[in-house]
Order: structure tokens, then sequence, then C-alpha cells
């Protein structure tokens, strides 16, 4: 079965990562569905029943968005309060069809791996700020795989932020190719 990848970017036109990753993901639309929800649902309202079936109709889940503020942009916060809901994505009134599915997230961090620990300017890491999400699927009785990570240079008052944010090509080109590495091997 294919995956189905939720991407949420509040502004993937003018992402680097996000978008190269989009790009190669729809080179093998065979393997992978790409569901861009801000471009899906630019007024917010999200078509639960058309997700719900999205979701059951793929064999793996994987959200992919920029950490925001240290946490999920707002319209997939959006999308888990009200696609995962009672009674489809837990409950005891058949709340299971996320049981035993394979979840992951793939996120750009935006700021440099060594800031996300807990000796790091930040004092938590990347793992921890993703937990409550780990947490949801876990409750959800899905098969939680983990998360595919791209870190980057936080941008400095003052600094040239375009430049200082922007890999090199190289160093995107294999990000991308080791991200559909990790899907395929989820």
């Amino acid at each position: 079965m294919k995956t189905l990848v939720i991407v949420s970017h509040p502004s993937i036109e003018t992402s680097v990562i996000n978008k190269r990753w989009v790009e190669e993901l729809k080179k093998y639309s065979e393997k992978y569905t790409v569901r861009e929800l801000y471009k899906v649902y630019p007024d917010g309202n999200i078509d639960v029943e058309k997700e719900q079936k999205l979701v059951e109709s793929h064999g793996k889940l994987v959200l992919q968005f920029p950490i925001y503020w240290f946490n999920s942009p707002p319209l997939l916060k959006k999308w888990f309060d009200e696609v995962l809901a009672y009674g489809w994505a837990y409950g005891s009134n058949g709340g299971d069809k996320l049981r035993n599915r394979k979840v992951a997230l793939s996120v750009s961090a935006g700021i440099k791996k060594e800031d996300y620990s807990e000796e790091g300017r930040y004092r938590y890491t990347l793992e921890q700020l993703l937990s409550p999400i780990e947490t949801t699927f876990l409750y959800c009785n899905a098969d939680y795989r983990s998360f595919f990570a791209f870190y980057g240079k936080e941008n400095e008052p003052g600094g040239n932020e375009e430049e200082e944010n922007e890999p090199g090509t190289s160093e995107l080109e294999k990000s991308a190719q080791d991200y559909l590495n990790f899907v395929d091997n989820l």
C-alpha cells in the first residue's frame, strides 16, 4: 500500500527543505500520496471524513512539517484535534483506525542539532519536544516509528537569514534521499 504524507507548512512556496522533500516525494506517485494541508484547506476548514478515508486507504502515515514555535504548525494541530476523533482513532466505540498503522514524523528543525539538547540553548531534545505527538499516536495504538529531522541554523537578529538557513545543494539533495529512505524503511 502507498504511504500518505501529510505536509503541513504555512508557506511551502518559500520553504527550502520541506519544498525539496515534497518535490522528491512527488516523483514517486506510485509510492506516496502527498497531501499539502495549507493548499487543500486555505480557509482552515478540514473535511474530516475525507481525511479519515485517506488515512484508511493508505498503509503508512507520515506527518511532515517545520518545527513551529517548538511545536507543529497550527493547521496540523487542528488536523489532530478533528481527524483523530473518538470512535475513529480511539475509544471503545470502534476507535481502531490507527491500530498498528505505521506512523512517523518528518521535521525541519531550523535550529542547530546541538541547541536541541539538555545542555544546549533550549534545554530540550527534539525527541522531547515531539513527545506529545508520539504520545497521541501511542494512545491511538498506532505503531509510532520515530522521526526524521533536518537541523539548520537559527535566524540571528541582524544576520543574513536566507544565506544562513539555506543548506548547500549536496546537503539538501542528501536530505531528500535520506528522507525517502527513512519513509521506505518504516
